[in-house]
């Protein structure tokens, strides 16, 4: 883990160098995924460093561990509040809508907005400071499309995104990552008593076994192969219609 750190350390400095930037900037969720990218940036970047809370409809236990996240690593910080926003904004969208607002995915609708407002604020933070804005995705997130396309899945860089959702757990640990951060059940904070692996239907050791080449269960098997199809369009560029053939 020291080895892996120090070369997403030198990487991540590398990236600020090339894109003539000053510094980095995550959101912290209290989750583990953010809080191991927490502590890489203030490694990267001890005095250009940043990291945004942003409460919205969130479980105050996970703002009380992002505060402890970011004290563990004494990482600067602010926090925004967004309720207000996504209120106002949900709602409007929701007023025009009318008659052909579809009930059924409101609970979806409301999740993404929630993570294209957080993005959207990190991106004018970054723009202020001259900062890039560091992604928290790790490998099994990205393999089964388990992010908000241009919500959570867009960021100018992924430091974790090779890592296994195993690999990251013990990297918090290296890097001393509060206990309970690590020890926490993964959630997206998407609903009250939301959880990844519930939503998902299936395991991050599942996804991780899958990954490293080792055998799962026909039933996980199904699940990670639907997933992983049904959300190609999120790792790929915008598909574009070319009215003329290349010649």
């Amino acid at each position: 883990m020291k080895d892996t750190a120090e070369a997403i350390v030198a990487w991540l400095r590398e990236q600020v160098e090339a894109a003539n930037a000053k510094g980095l900037v995550v959101g912290v969720s209290g989750g583990l995924d953010s809080a191991v990218v927490a502590h890489l940036i203030k490694r990267a970047f001890p005095n250009d460093s940043l990291g945004v809370m942003m409460p919205l409809k969130s479980n105050p236990v996970d703002m009380e561990d992002a505060g402890e996240v970011v004290e563990s690593c004494d990482l600067q910080s602010l926090t925004i509040d967004l309720t207000a926003t996504h209120e106002t904004m949900y709602s409007e969208i929701r007023k025009r809508l009318g008659n052909t607002f579809n009930q059924q995915n409101d609970r979806m609708a409301d999740a993404n907005l929630r993570a294209r407002l957080r993005m959207s604020t990190l991106y004018t933070i970054a723009t202020n400071h001259h900062y890039l804005v560091v992604g928290t995705d790790n490998a099994a997130e990205w393999y089964m499309g388990y992010f908000t396309k241009y919500g959570d899945g867009a960021a100018d860089l992924q430091p974790i995104i090779d890592l296994t959702k195993t690999e990251v757990r013990e990297l918090a640990s290296y890097l001393g990552v509060p206990s309970q951060v690590v020890e926490k059940k993964p959630s997206a904070d998407l609903w009250a008593g939301q959880t990844d692996e519930a939503e998902m239907g299936t395991t991050y050791d599942a996804i991780d076994a899958f990954l490293k080449g080792e055998p799962v269960s026909e039933a996980d098997q199904a699940i990670i192969d639907k997933m992983h199809r049904n959300t190609a369009h999120k790792r790929t560029i915008p598909n574009q219609f070319h009215t003329k053939k290349e010649r």
